[in-house]
């Protein structure tokens, strides 16, 4: 199985060709395909819960996954490096070239056209929607829609992670975003300056994450965890005149 799914990658040289054969285990077949406008305007908020990407920490490299890979929003936040299948497509593949995208919104699934044709992220196919910027970073505008290897990669921020309080009181919702690492949250903690143990936040949608407490009037601790495992805490995030609608960026980074 392997052999077949890498003979596509026969015509990629040099170091790149070598990073593919290293980690061939990982790569799986997908196709991809662009919205946003040419200035990726369009792909600001989304299904993530994310607002403005560039404030966010994500940029104009981002896609929608289709349902076999959003996964009710638990995807939200990894990273994927992309390769167009020049095999296939010779004539719309940007050759050699590559790019990691941030999984930041859902692509739905549109059953009135058939999977092969228009419904390309109707479920099982995985699929990236992609802003057409970071398309056309590895292939042609007028390809439309191109055959891609894919694989789950780290995810590289600058700066610390962000946590950003909506709500109301005895509702915190809490958008994390620009986080490093895995990229995607399986699991969040949160603790008030007055209380004595953490509380297990549970995912509202996306990548917002809810507390049920009253938490007015202390400094917010949150801890995080990663797909991957790995946790860190970010201690006193916000101060105790944190106020609803307010963005604080942490100093932990994974």
């Amino acid at each position: 199985m392997e052999k077949l799914i890498f003979s596509g990658l026969a015509l990629l040289v040099g170091l790149f060709a070598t990073e593919l054969r290293v980690a061939s285990a990982v790569w799986q077949r997908a196709h991809a395909t662009f919205y946003g406008g040419s200035d990726a305007s369009g792909t600001m908020g989304g299904a993530c819960g994310y607002g403005n990407l560039d404030t966010d920490g994500y940029g104009i490299k981002t896609a929608a996954l289709s349902t076999a890979l959003f996964n009710d929003g638990k995807s939200c936040g990894g990273c994927y490096q992309i390769v167009c299948d020049a095999n296939q497509v010779p004539q719309w593949c940007l050759k050699g070239t590559s790019i990691t995208i941030t999984a930041t919104n859902f692509c739905p699934p549109n059953y009135a056209l058939p999977s092969d044709n228009g419904g390309w992220c109707n479920p099982p196919r995985p699929h990236f929607d992609m802003s057409q910027p970071a398309f056309e970073m590895i292939a042609k505008y007028k390809a439309g829609i191109v055959p891609i290897f894919y694989r789950k990669v780290g995810c590289k921020r600058t700066g610390g992670i962000r946590f950003t309080i909506n709500g109301k009181n005895y509702f915190e919702l809490v958008l994390i975003s620009n986080v490093g690492g895995a990229g995607d949250i399986s699991g969040v903690w949160i603790k008030g300056s007055n209380m004595n143990n953490w509380e297990t936040m549970s995912r509202n949608w996306g990548s917002n994450w809810q507390s049920l407490s009253y938490l007015n009037g202390q400094s917010l601790s949150f801890r995080v965890q990663l797909s991957s495992g790995k946790i860190h805490t970010a201690y006193n995030v916000a101060s105790t005149s944190w106020t609803f609608g307010q963005s604080f960026i942490s100093k932990v980074q994974f």
